[in-house]
């Protein structure tokens, strides 16, 4: 398994427990919960980015500059005008 492919894995996973920390404080049913899985989630958001950070620094994670229009018509769509 090449070093990219590992950093992917970790990239998917961290995203996954980002998404289970943020329903476990949506649903959680006292304050003390609810702080717990906040603040978990909160540090697992910003291993995620230090993992995109480093993906991208390597040239592993690219993204796509998109047109102004293109903004603009999902902004539009998305506006309900």
């Amino acid at each position: 398994m090449s070093d990219k492919n590992l950093m992917e894995d970790i990239l998917l996973l961290e995203k996954g427990v980002c998404d289970l920390y943020m329903h476990g404080a949506i649903e959680s049913s006292t304050g003390n919960v609810h702080q717990a899985f906040s603040s978990a989630l909160t540090q697992s958001l910003c291993m995620q980015d230090d993992l995109y950070g480093k993906m991208s620094q390597k040239g592993w994670y690219q993204t796509e500059q998109v047109e102004q229009n293109k903004i603009n018509t999902v902004r539009t769509k998305f506006s309900g005008q």
